[in-house]
């Protein structure tokens, strides 16, 4: 259920940055997750990019382009190593997609938000981070006997 969804002004992305923010955020959150690298896996992680037409973001000093990172997980699915991790790597990733230097990371914001066990549903179910966690052993254990 890890989602993950950057919202940035039209046109502050560069062209090559546009093109693979969505599947490096959703990587990365995958990674710091300690999910397996499979394909259900990688199917459930959605990645959202949301552009604001001009004019629609700004702050009290200027309007340079600010960017806000918003992450979606199960209660207890990172740990403080991993959200810090998740943050770094985000914020290098957005820095990157933007074309912007390391000086300018105070532009992106990462939000974490952890979802309570037993308030997200799928396919017509509730689903746990317990089975989640159950179908991650059993992935990782099928990919060390392949």
């Amino acid at each position: 259920m890890p989602m993950i969804r950057l919202t940035a002004p039209t046109g502050a992305l560069t062209e090559e940055g546009r093109a693979g923010i969505q599947r490096d955020l959703a990587a990365l959150l995958l990674r710091w997750e300690g999910a397996p690298d499979t394909a259900f896996f990688r199917a459930q992680a959605w990645s959202h990019l949301i552009e604001l037409p001009e004019g629609a973001q700004t702050t009290a000093e200027d309007d340079a382009p600010r960017f806000l990172v918003d992450v979606t997980v199960p209660q207890g699915a990172l740990s403080e190593r991993r959200k810090a991790g998740l943050v770094e790597g985000a914020t290098q990733a957005v820095l990157k997609a933007a074309g912007l230097s390391p000086e300018e990371a105070l532009r992106v914001w990462v939000l974490i938000h952890e979802q309570p066990d037993g308030t997200w549903g799928a396919g017509g179910s509730v689903i746990r981070y317990a089975d989640l966690v159950a179908l991650a052993a059993q992935s990782k254990q099928e990919q060390a006997d392949a």
